[in-house]
């Protein structure tokens, strides 16, 4: 390096840039932690929370005081204290005095604050007015008292408060959310009166434990009427260990056939609560609602209305799975992860938090104490002085006219102070009336007994201990009412299935040649007469109902499965299969069929093997489909049959040579995957010659018929002409009449 390249960087620090970024890093994300995302556990505020408070309160914005513009406010907050943008501080401003995201408004708002519907629909800061609520005087009450410390403010100019001194604990009111850097906040609000009962407990017994601590504070308290469902067991756990989650249910009530809905989870728009159910309603999951209104108003913030089809609808079921599919019912993640007296962010446990927020409260009340012990006992010392310089009137006149120095003097002359001198040279002449003495020596006497009581209450921790208790107490006389979010244990809401979801309809499944399908309404359909794309044509059909499977079976023996419902309606072409399964190399489509899944069905090979099996061994929900049906070498999979009874039902096989076998079906296995046994007998130079193979199997009931079709002819064989085609499973079976070698289709009857 030369020496002119050394010479730039003299005076400068060099490090590696690694180094330099991870120290930056680390400074910006310890300023997030303690500057902006997480709240002191004294306050219960943030820095620009804070900040906005104290403004208010330096502008006069009391409770009593008429109201100014929000922007006035906000024009001061990030003038003199917080230098950041107007619109963030703005949006804060706003949030405290949102009634519906405060448990206890620190804020009166005047004009347009928002709704539950949309919180940031708020008018701008040069429309709104604002003012401090009386709560608020929980807060500041004691500013002035020499309770908190003052920092410079971020030019140097001004002071402001560290932390404003908090009678009750505040974060636990309003709650808070926040999010750092590595770390996050998520306190619920509570009940004023169950905190102050909890911190009163916990100073009359230390000892306590959180248990004790949940017999006064149940549980979070949202601004709004919705249950909170969670298990008092789950409630304790996450007071225990400072983190967890609460579950809010909205209540409704019933008029007549109809469901109304009267308030809504914490945070959950009416809004969004009516596009999601609507949404689902769209996309027909929830036949049985016929039409949703919402019917809100001033007198009743929330109401919507929900029209049942019938008044067969089952109602709990109903609005289970609404709680599950919708914002009816919703989490709340908590995380009790505030700033310490420490000035270090931890998670803290109930009884942690509160043994802490009470020592920050003790600290605040020696303080204002020792803070007011001082002022009398100034006073005190200035009265003595003062009543000294009335009972020696005269004296102390000549000497103020006379003497060059009277103040000197005044002191040697009478044993005085310099703070006694001072305010004697001060006092106006009409305060030396006669009638002073008297007042003087009142207010001695007055001063005398605080004093007496101060200086007990300081110098007892058992006094000081029922000073802070009876000041809660008197707040929570002041400012608490009753709980709003009432604590319920409910069985877990439970989504229904897709089958009860849909309305069952009958449905006709078509599958083209190509592979194509669609499924159109009814069984009346008749599927040959459905247009096709040229070169297509159908290939099989299975009637079934809209809450049903669709299977479809492969030329490799696999079966893959679709609900009935999702199919593409038989109005168009339908879409192609390939689409939904991935079947392997050279495999196609060959037959469908749909059914219940206790249905029971024959499946066979055209070498003449198969195996009764349930519908339900067909379903399954891989793209790739499952192996149900294993074939031998050349066989093709056969058009399954369905049965009526197994036990009574018998079995019909038919080759393309012209041979029937009728045995009963019982004989054959019940199997969820294989090959089978075999049905018929065919010669095995037939049979490796490709000359005779099975071409259909169906199932007959007992006294029933079927119909064989072969070109423009057919053939009905009823129960009776049956009989002459049974023999046993495996065997040869009978020849049909001439004509009929050839069976294209057949018919069960």
């Amino acid at each position: 390096m030369s020496d002119m390249t050394r010479a730039s960087f003299h005076g400068f620090e060099q490090i590696p840039l690694h180094e330099y970024a991870e120290r930056a890093y680390l400074d910006y994300s310890m300023y997030v932690v303690l500057d902006r995302a997480l709240p002191f556990v004294g306050d219960g505020l943030k820095p620009v929370q804070r900040r906005i408070i104290y403004a208010m309160s330096e502008l006069g914005l009391g409770a009593g005081a008429k109201p100014k513009k929000s922007a006035r406010t906000v024009g001061d907050v990030i003038g003199k204290f917080h230098p950041h943008g107007d619109s963030a501080c703005y949006e804060a401003l706003v949030l405290m005095a949102q009634p519906f995201s405060y448990r206890y408004p620190l804020i009166d708002g005047q004009g347009n604050f928002g709704s539950s519907d949309d919180p940031k629909s708020f008018a701008a800061m040069r429309y709104t007015e604002s003012k401090l609520t009386p709560i608020a005087e929980v807060l500041l009450g004691e500013l002035g008292q020499g309770t908190v410390d003052w920092t410079p403010n971020f030019d140097g100019t001004l002071e402001e408060p560290s932390w404003l001194p908090a009678r009750l604990p505040h974060l636990l009111l309003n709650g808070t959310t926040g999010i750092a850097v590595g770390m996050a906040t998520d306190i619920p609000p509570h009940n004023l009166n169950e905190v102050v009962s909890a911190c009163v407990r916990l100073l009359d017994d230390p000892d306590a434990s959180t248990r004790d601590l949940c017999e006064h504070l149940r549980g979070p308290d949202f601004p709004t009427a919705a249950e909170i469902i969670t298990p008092a067991s789950d409630l304790l756990k996450m007071y225990e260990t400072g983190h967890g989650s609460v579950r809010a249910r909205a209540t409704y009530v019933r008029e007549g056939a109809n469901i109304v809905i009267t308030a809504l989870p914490y945070q959950v728009s009416p809004s969004k609560v009516m596009e999601q159910i609507a949404q689902l309603m769209r996309a027909k999951k929830l036949p049985w609602l016929e039409d949703l209104r919402d019917e809100s108003d001033h007198a009743n913030p929330t109401r919507l209305v929900m029209v049942p089809r019938s008044n067969r609808v089952d109602y709990e079921a109903l609005l289970s799975h609404l709680f599950v599919t919708t914002d009816l019912e919703k989490s709340f993640r908590i995380n009790f992860n505030v700033i310490g007296l420490d000035g270090r962010p931890q998670v803290k446990p109930l009884k942690l938090f509160l043994n802490e927020w009470l020592r920050f409260r003790t600290d605040t009340v020696t303080r204002r104490l020792k803070h007011r012990l001082e002022k009398v006992e100034r006073r005190m010392h200035l009265l003595e002085g003062l009543l000294i310089a009335f009972l020696n009137l005269d004296e102390v006149i000549r000497i103020i006219r006379n003497e060059d120095e009277p103040k000197a003097v005044l002191m040697a002359r009478f044993g005085l102070t310099e703070a006694q001198t001072e305010y004697i040279l001060e006092t106006k002449l009409r305060q030396l009336a006669r009638l002073e003495e008297m007042k003087i020596r009142g207010e001695q006497d007055a001063l005398a007994k605080e004093h007496a009581e101060l200086t007990a209450i300081l110098g007892s921790p058992a006094k000081l201990k029922k000073k802070v208790k009876d000041e809660l107490l008197a707040d929570a006389k002041k400012f608490g009412d009753a709980r709003r979010s009432p604590i319920v244990e409910r069985e877990a809401a439970q989504a229904l299935s897709e089958t009860e979801i849909i309305a069952s309809e009958p449905m006709t499944v078509v599958l083209s040649q190509k592979g194509w399908v669609r499924a159109a309404k009814g069984h009346e359909i008749d599927p040959a007469s459905l247009s096709y794309k040229e070169g297509d044509a159908l290939l099989d059909y299975a009637r079934g109902r809209s809450t049903l499977q669709a299977v479809f079976l492969d030329s490799a023996g696999r079966a893959y499965s679709s609900p009935t419902h999702t199919l593409p309606s038989a109005r168009g072409a339908g879409e192609p299969l390939t689409g939904r399964f991935t079947p392997a190399g050279g495999e196609h489509f060959v037959a469908t069929v749909s059914a219940e899944n206790e249905q029971k069905l024959v499946l066979a090979s055209s070498h003449g093997y198969g195996f009764v099996t349930k519908f339900e061994n067909l379903v399954g929900r891989q793209k790739a489909g499952k192996q149900v049906l294993n074939l031998s070498s050349g066989a093709a999979v056969l058009r399954p049959a369905l049965v009526n009874d197994a036990d009574s039902d018998v079995l019909v096989s038919i080759t393309n040579a012209g041979h029937l076998l009728v045995f009963p079906l019982s004989e054959l296995p019940e199997l969820d995957k294989g090959k089978g046994n075999k049905l018929i007998q065919i010669p095995p130079t037939k049979l490796k010659s490709g000359q005779e193979a099975v071409a259909h199997v169906a199932s007959v009931r007992n006294g029933g018929e079927i119909t064989l079709y072969c070109g423009q002819r057919k053939l009905t064989l009823i129960w009776r002409d049956l009989q002459a085609y049974m023999g046993s499973r495996a065997t040869r079976g009978n020849a049909l009449p001439r004509g009929f070698q050839k069976v294209d289709t057949v018919s069960v009857g």
